[in-house]
């Protein structure tokens, strides 16, 4: 397991590119990233796109429909270390399994307010031993699962206290083991252990920076930060790992590769764009459900409502213990 920084400089986040458009990967939910490098993007219709980096469209698989490795109402997506893709469908109460090709591996799940039955199952997240966390969001619990889809333990009830839920929905497992759920009506996200063990909430309801409004998704990176899809407010926020907040994202989007080449192609749209007076909300995120991160610290932000994948580069210079200063009581940042 790899250590944490003992602190970081963080040196900044630039955004870096943009893949997919309407026709490839719409209603953007979540994304994953292959060991090859191919990305994933599932859609709320069923569909999960193929791209590559460099935004080549490798052809759609899945789709929707209640047969074996089809999807009627998806909300999350994972990728195993087998690049086996793990889609949870908040319709069918169910989590299934693909390949990386599309082909129908194994599903669990059925509806129910029993241990082991879902509820609209939201959001999904392995621990390190490759058990899954659910959140099983119109039951008001998270519960947790071995692989194949047998029961271990559950914690949650209807309520806005101290581990009570009110529709969760993102949910992550970081590497330690603690488990992050957000509290999607209640504006806030929960940090408990690994057995459920309260630790502590941040957020609140609002639009002012470490607030929410109806968050998504959550990621947790390498070094602890904590990124969490402000869907309503149309922002990612990141926190670190007290959860404090650090900055928000608003986004940056530029054309991308297949976006260019549409609007090229089509003489209407082109007339259009270039008689625009205000192109800036075109570069904005419109309701983010979902952040992903690679492992070469690139941050992907599924953005829902332009249908996209906005992807940003985190830039960040790890210190030991003894390159910076032990911790003030009062923090205030300056330059020198």
């Amino acid at each position: 397991m790899m250590t944490r920084p003992y602190g970081l400089l963080r040196a900044g986040f630039p955004y870096v590119k943009c893949v997919g458009m309407r026709r490839v990967t719409n209603q953007s939910m979540d994304v994953a990233i292959g060991s090859d490098g191919v990305i994933y993007v599932l859609g709320r219709n069923g569909a999960i796109a193929r791209l590559t980096f460099d935004d080549e469209d490798l052809r759609p698989m899945a789709g929707g429909g209640k047969d074996d490795g089809k999807f009627v109402w998806p909300v999350a997506m994972l990728i195993d270390a087998d690049d086996n893709l793990w889609v949870s469908d908040e319709s069918l109460n169910r989590i299934t399994v693909i390949t990386k090709d599309g082909e129908f591996v194994r599903k669990w799940g059925e509806p129910g307010e029993g241990d082991g039955q879902l509820n609209g199952v939201s959001g999904i997240s392995f621990d390190g031993e490759g058990n899954v966390y659910v959140a099983d969001t119109l039951n008001h619990r998270v519960q947790k699962f071995t692989n194949d889809g047998r029961f271990l333990l559950k914690w949650g009830t209807l309520g806005d206290g101290e581990g009570q839920f009110n529709m969760p929905w993102g949910i992550k497992v970081d590497e330690l083991g603690d488990v992050y759920v957000v509290d999607w009506r209640n504006d806030r996200v929960q940090k408990f252990n690994a057995d459920g063990e309260f630790l502590f909430a941040f957020g609140g309801p609002g639009s002012e920076k470490g607030r929410f409004h109806r968050p998504a998704g959550i990621e947790v990176d390498s070094d602890g930060d904590i990124y969490v899809a402000d869907a309503g407010n149309d922002r990612v926020q990141q926190f670190n790992a007290d959860g404090l907040y650090v900055e928000q994202f608003l986004g940056d989007a530029t054309l991308s590769a297949s976006m260019r080449r549409y609007v090229l192609s089509n003489a209407r749209t082109l007339r259009l764009r270039d008689m625009a007076s205000d192109l800036e909300a075109q570069k904005r995120f419109r309701n983010p459900r979902a952040v992903r991160f690679d492992g070469q610290g690139r941050m992907y932000v599924a953005d829902f409502g332009s249908f996209r994948i906005q992807i940003y580069q985190k830039d960040v210079v790890h210190l030991a213990e003894g390159e910076i200063d032990v911790p003030l009581r009062a923090p205030t940042l300056f330059t020198t």
